[in-house]
């Protein structure tokens, strides 16, 4: 079974940015090779998770980048406009 690992940890990220986190739900797709992860909150709350010029979507990116690496995972994170 694969691991919820990285889902849990956008999830819990994303919470803890915006101002609705009741909104915010996390999608894992599982493909052969890399794994998406959606991040879908609040219209209010969608400038929260991408920053000033996308600075706060890179660093989760970067983030689950690591987390992925030390899984020996591939995974993405898109966040649902």
């Amino acid at each position: 079974m694969m691991s919820t690992e990285l889902k849990d940890l956008i999830e819990l990220m994303a919470k803890a940015l915006v101002d609705m986190p009741d909104k915010v739900r996390v999608n894992q797709i599982v493909g052969e090779q890399t794994t998406v992860i959606e991040l879908d909150v609040d219209v209010s709350d969608r400038g929260k998770v991408i920053g000033k010029q996308g600075r706060t979507a890179r660093a989760l990116r970067t983030i689950l980048n690591a987390a992925s690496t030390k899984l020996r995972k591939r995974s993405v994170l898109e966040i649902i406009e």
